[in-house]
């Protein structure tokens, strides 16, 4: 196939990699942001974590079978499908594993080599893996990218509305204090995320905590879709975290146009709300805050 993308177990931990193999993604990026502080603003370089698409794939003998698809920042890619199948038992000892490949299929983009590994398997066969359908990822498309998934959001039709600028440095400001407010059950655990849905005024409409901010995020919009309240196209969605991709695709599948987090965003957030117009908002702490995307939605900056 021309290209070598090798980890061989147990024998070596070296990595092969001819001269034609395309750069490995950083963890990190550098980009452009609005910073807020009262009411003045000015451009600053920032750096966000990258996040990009890893597919998981199980080869043994003439079977192939892609097992999951999750978002991580690059980095020790086989320790996390080993890990993972380690953990949803379908490995039990390193000698089950022949060796640990990157994807070197020619008709992968060669950007996207490095987000799909192949775990091949001295068996014969696959094993068992019915209690992994949860995790199952179909696609016409060998392997997945960032750029796919920007496409597939196009292709459903997914939109926010802009309208008018009505966003202002005080309203975004105000709104994690009554996030804070209304978290009681993290007030008595310490432990759980939250999202919440606040209105053009800054008025707090409902909160949904839980361990993870997907589920978060999941469990406020199937209130307002129960509610009869989609598009959210006048709403904001603060999240208690960080500001991922899966948190972007959510909020711009109910309509939501302004995303605001306490943390960071990843790259692939910045990308989706750059692409579909959203406003996105991270490190909003005291009265300071990021622009990452959708600066023309507020009213005017000192």
């Amino acid at each position: 196939m021309g290209m070598s993308f090798v980890v061989r177990v147990p024998a070596t931990r070296v990595s092969v990699l001819d001269a034609e193999a395309p750069p490995r993604p950083g963890s990190s990026g550098r980009l452009q942001v609005w910073r807020v502080e009262g009411e003045r603003a000015a451009t600053r370089s920032d750096t966000v974590a990258t996040e990009e698409p890893l597919e998981v794939r199980l080869v043994a003998g003439a079977q192939r079978q892609t097992l999951a698809v999750t978002m991580r920042t690059p980095g020790a890619d086989f320790e996390l499908a080993a890990g993972f199948l380690y953990g949803e038992g379908v490995l039990a000892e390193p000698q089950e594993l022949r060796r640990i490949t990157y994807c070197v299929d020619p008709e992968v983009d060669p950007e996207q080599r490095y987000n799909i590994v192949n775990v091949e398997l001295r068996a014969a066969g696959l094993p068992e893996l019915s209690s992994l359908e949860r995790h199952f990822f179909t696609s016409s498309a060998c392997g997945v990218c960032g750029k796919a998934g920007l496409e597939a959001l196009h292709v459903r039709g997914c939109s926010v509305a802009f309208g008018t600028p009505w966003l202002s440095p005080a309203l975004v400001t105000s709104l994690p204090d009554k996030l804070r407010a209304a978290q009681s059950v993290f007030e008595s655990t310490g432990g759980l995320h939250a999202a919440a849905l606040f209105d053009r005024e800054g008025e707090l409409l409902a909160l949904r905590e839980d361990v993870g901010r997907h589920n978060a995020v999941d469990k406020l919009i199937g209130w307002a879709f129960l509610q009869g309240k989609l598009p959210l196209d006048a709403h904001v969605i603060l999240v208690s975290g960080r500001s991922s991709y899966e948190i972007m695709q959510k909020c711009l599948a109910a309509g939501v146009p302004v995303v605001c987090a306490v943390s960071a965003p990843s790259s692939l957030a910045v990308s989706l709300a750059q692409d579909f117009g959203m406003t996105l908002i991270g490190f909003l702490r005291g009265d300071r805050f990021n622009v990452y995307a959708g600066r023309e939605r507020f009213v005017s900056f000192s």
